[in-house]
């Protein structure tokens, strides 16, 4: 069974992120796999302990620095990797027919684990592409992944906390929640054992895929800034408590009275 993991090079959130220009991050910014898809790379690793032959391929789009997010993926169970380079920054159509071209260009895919969204751009496209072109089911927010019989069972998690159980065929597109699993974060005997696996890189252009007819361009990053106004709250102990429930049912309204 052929096993892809799409995995994206991202700023580190904990990070102080710096600006430049009026849509660039700063490249000296920690950058790190993106969190959802460390949970993709675990459910894959998980999933090849159950069959008698799998291969693990973590793939990724990006500048050239996002082999260090290959090998991180490489540590923590991927067997070789493919990274798909370009210096511009894709929008979710050219990277999703980019990672296809990579994908049926290595081989062919039985299931794809993806995070379910990137924490830096949060399109929660690029998944959903992926799977349109290649003609695949697809489900997100996945917090339970079961493969019985060829075919696969999710549980998809929803507002409110609802749950949506899907049942797909394979091949799939799977995009995995935080609540999928737990991370097993690479030993250091792991960490050395995944330099010697296989990364091929691939131009971008080589793959001469088909240009969209239409695009995204980020035309412009500003910083979150909270604007916050600290208010005293001033008497006895009881008045005290009093004004913040008021505050809390009033101006918070997180306090509902049924």
């Amino acid at each position: 069974m052929q096993i892809y993991v799409c995995v994206k090079h991202v700023p580190d959130s904990a990070a102080k992120i710096t600006i430049t220009g009026n849509n660039q991050i700063d490249a000296s910014v920690t950058f790190l796999m993106n969190p959802y898809d460390e949970h993709a790379i675990e459910e894959a690793a998980r999933l090849k302990k159950q069959l008698a032959a799998a291969e693990i391929i973590a793939v990724s789009v990006g500048k050239t620095d996002a082999a260090n997010t290959i090998q991180s993926a490489l540590a923590m169970g991927a067997d070789r990797g493919i990274l798909v380079m370009t210096e511009n920054q894709p929008d979710s159509l050219v990277t999703a027919r980019a990672l296809k071209a990579a994908i049926e260009q290595d081989g062919r895919a039985d299931i794809i684990f993806t995070g379910k969204e990137s924490i830096d751009s949060e399109g929660f496209q690029t998944m959903y592409r992926l799977a349109a072109a290649m003609d695949m089911p697809a489900a997100s927010g996945v917090e339970s992944f079961a493969l019985e019989q060829g075919r696969v069972l999710v549980e998809c998690d929803l507002e409110a906390g609802a749950r949506e159980v899907i049942e797909m065929s394979l091949p799939c597109v799977i995009g995995c929640g935080k609540g999928l699993n737990k991370p097993s974060y690479p030993t250091l005997p792991a960490i050395i054992k995944a330099r010697k696996k296989e990364v091929q890189q691939i131009e971008l252009q080589s793959l001469n895929i088909e240009k969209p007819a239409g695009g995204i361009e980020i035309i412009e990053l500003k910083p979150a800034v909270e604007e916050r106004q600290p208010k005293e709250v001033k008497g006895t102990p009881e008045e005290i408590a009093g004004e913040l429930v008021r505050i809390l049912r009033e101006d918070a309204k997180v306090i509902i009275e049924r």
